[in-house]
């Protein structure tokens, strides 16, 4: 074809673009300018016909408002709903009907959790006495109002405005109900919003009855007893249906504080606590004033009881791990069964009392109000449990479900990753000196540094920098030159080695999580230590010996029902580190928890301001950990784990040893502590330590210096060594360290 054909076609196209470009865009201006004009036509029509001005304006612009917030409000009770409707299900009411009778390790019944054993009565068989005093002491609106009374709470406020402090409670029944079945007892305003909209919920699934019912089946009497029948039993030895007006009102001042005015407890309490319950019911209009006479002139006398132990964390604690096995379809869908424990009654006996002793005379002069503890077998069989200072108080167990930072309890985790990496053995120098990653640098107690020390006294004396130079150290050991990314790499070691012993809670990976500033709970705390007295292996608490069904037959055993346990550290590292926990005990700042004739290690901890205390250790027996602390996290007055939670622990330990065969810690040959890390010599020093190692008599004349530290005794309340555990923390045993360095 010719060019010049083919640059007239070119042009002819070029035209024809040209042209539908200029329809396209005349197009859309003409349909756009005709919308533009239909819209403005359609408003004026709209505005002639629909304008109103005045009154009516007023009006709707007050309605459009209000249904403007009305949705948001809506939108945002919905969010808050969201986790109160997520705590039930389709079964809930079914989901507790298991019927679980526990045992001690020795066969003695020692309690029963479930609902079937309190499902015994109908609400029509309940005494109506007690139904009365009820409503009149708890709950005068319960057939009123829709799960929330914001009438009983208004009064409540005002008679505790009057009164000067907490006189009267508001909650519903309902609220009350809520509570015992889907939270717990935290006292935070997550909880109270759940709580309320739990109420809507049941009040819209049950009726009035039925939440009754459910209430006095439920609620905990005081004494290790749940529900008004158990209680009726326990108190008077009699049925529900026989008990007298004045029986009836001191069992329902139980309620709200069944500790306090438990009756074998406290009586006088207890019958004052009658009189105002009588004195209730006659103003709600139940009874007149020549009715109670009788009552107020000849109040309830309990049958004769001593305060019987009843581990009550303990055997809620259980209940919940044999509903998990249920769950798990482990129990053949049995609905009542007999459950043998690992309990230990003398040693549950002997931490409820030295948690009630120490706080009853230390708690004040320290400003601590709680502690909490777990002692189990080194296999995970948890012997006896402590989840707070009074369950009548507070159900809400802080041995299981309180994450709390371990401060330096928490470097053990620490040295078994280092260990594990064959970098160092007790005797390895290690260098206490001023160590940074980024801006933020941990420091000792008084700004000092020891210099170059075997490992063992670092572990002894707590110090802080070297649990850091570890978790660079074990990065770099990978290739990493940077340091840190280097200590990133190594914290992930010693989150991976933590979590493997025993830790199940989220460890967040921060610079200081090597001394302590992550949060753990006290049970796992326990287990991650037994790892150390069984020779390596992981030890998962359990709750379950043997579970058979209401026939006899056995349908699950631990030792056979659950895969054996995995070794988790080699036992070189399990001897060293005990040969270090040893050290900690008889020459550094857990000198408190000894226990005479009995090979003990051990780590204790102290958390920023003084807000956590621990110690975690162990024998070839034994493993117990204890926590003291405040629920609100405040800060006590220079509360050490080398204190109030050692000398518990000493008070738990010792007697448990008595009578007992002595097994000694794995790497420990008879009267040879360190036997058997002493026997290989130690590797290369880590990155930055001067090279070579010590000889067995510089070991030897180490362990003399150790000794005079512990010959010098510190001023009251100091000690000569303590320990920093996080950023702005306090040292072990003293007042707050100095400020961190920083570069």
């Amino acid at each position: 074809m010719p060019l010049n054909r083919l640059a007239s076609l070119w042009t002819r196209l070029n035209r024809a673009a040209l042209g539908f470009d200029a329809w396209v865009n005349a197009s859309l201006y003409e349909g756009g300018a005709g919308l533009g004009e239909s819209y403005s036509r359609f408003s004026d029509a709209m505005r002639r016909r629909f304008t109103v001005r005045g009154v009516k304006r007023l009006i709707l612009d007050l309605s459009s408002e209000a249904v403007t917030l009305t949705l948001g409000g809506a939108v945002v009770m919905v969010t808050l709903a969201q986790p109160a409707f997520n705590q039930t299900s389709e079964n809930w009411l079914k989901a507790q009907d298991l019927a679980v009778t526990f045992l001690d390790r020795y066969g003695t019944e020692v309690g029963r959790r479930g609902i079937k054993h309190d499902d015994s009565l109908r609400i029509d068989e309940f005494p109506d006495i007690l139904v009365k005093a009820l409503i009149s002491t708890e709950d005068r609106r319960f057939y009123d109002h829709l799960g929330i009374d914001p009438i009983g709470t208004l009064r409540a406020l005002t008679v505790n405005a009057r009164g000067g402090g907490h006189v009267q409670g508001g909650s519903s029944l309902t609220q009350q109900l809520a509570k015992n079945l889907f939270l717990t007892n935290e006292r935070t305003l997550q909880r109270k919003i759940n709580e309320a909209f739990l109420a809507l919920w049941l009040e819209w699934h049950l009726t009035k009855n039925e939440i009754l019912k459910l209430y006095l089946d439920r609620a905990y009497m005081g004494g290790g007893t749940f529900g008004a029948a158990a209680a009726a039993d326990y108190y008077f030895g009699k049925n529900l249906k026989d008990i007298s007006l004045a029986e009836a009102a001191m069992l329902a001042g139980l309620f709200k504080a069944p500790t306090k005015y438990a009756p074998h407890v406290n009586l006088p309490a207890a019958r004052a606590r009658a009189a105002d319950v009588l004195h209730n019911m006659v103003e709600a209009g139940y009874l007149s004033e020549g009715q109670i006479q009788s009552a107020l002139r000849n109040p309830a006398t309990p049958v004769t009881r001593s305060r019987d132990i009843s581990a009550d964390y303990y055997l809620d604690w259980a209940f919940n791990e044999v509903k998990r096995l249920a769950d798990e379809g482990k129990l053949k869908r049995e609905r009542v069964l007999v459950v043998k424990t690992p309990l230990d009654l003398s040693i549950q006996r002997r931490a409820d009392q030295a948690v009630e002793n120490i706080l009853r005379q230390f708690g004040d002069a320290f400003d601590v109000e709680q502690a909490a503890l777990v002692t189990m077998d080194p296999d995970g069989g948890v012997r006896a449990m402590v989840g707070g200072a009074d369950y009548g108080q507070s159900q809400f167990n802080r041995a299981t479900d309180a994450l709390r930072q371990p401060g330096s309890s928490f470097k053990p985790y620490v040295y078994a990753a280092g260990l594990s990496t064959g970098l160092w053995r007790p005797d390895s120098k290690v260098v206490d000196s001023p160590v940074c990653i980024g801006n933020w640098c941990p420091a000792n107690y008084g700004r000092s540094f020891a210099g170059t020390v075997p490992l063992w006294v670092a572990v002894a004396k707590s110090i802080n920098t070297i649990p850091v130079k570890f978790s660079i150290a074990m990065g770099k050991a990978t290739g990493e030159t940077h340091e840190a990314r280097a200590a990133k790499l190594g914290r992930a070691k010693i989150i991976d080695t933590a979590h493997r012993m025993g830790i199940t809670s989220n460890l967040v990976d921060s610079v200081s999580l090597p001394i302590g500033s992550a949060e753990v709970t006290v049970i796992d705390q326990a287990a991650g230590y037994a790892v150390f007295a069984n020779g390596g292996k992981r030890a998962k608490p359990y709750a379950a010996v043997e579970i058979r069904t209401s026939a006899g037959e056995v349908i699950y055993r631990h030792d056979t029902s659950e895969p054996p346990p995995e070794q988790v550290l080699s036992t070189r590292v399990v001897a060293d580190m005990n040969f270090m926990l040893n050290k900690v005990v008889e020459e550094g700042t857990g000198r408190k928890a000894q226990v005479e004739g009995v090979k003990t290690a051990g780590k204790s901890g102290t958390t920023n301001a003084y807000r956590d205390a621990w110690f975690v250790g162990y024998t070839g027996n034994l493993v117990t950990a204890v926590w003291y602390g405040n629920d609100d996290h405040s800060s006590s007055k220079n509360m050490t784990g080398g204190s109030l939670p050692a000398m518990t622990f000493h008070e738990v330990m010792a007697p448990a040893h008595q009578g007992i065969e002595l097994k000694p810690l794995p790497g420990f040959e008879g009267d040879k502590p360190g036997a058997v890390a002493a026997k290989a010599p130690a590797p290369a020093p880590p990155p930055g330590a001067p090279p070579g190692t010590i000889s067995r008599r510089s070991f030897e004349v180490l362990g003399g210096i150790g000794s005079l530290f512990r010959a010098v005794e510190p001023a009251p309340g100091r000690s000569a060594m303590r320990e920093v555990t996080a950023p702005g923390s306090v040292a072990e045993g003293g007042r707050p360290a100095g400020r961190l360095a920083t570069r």
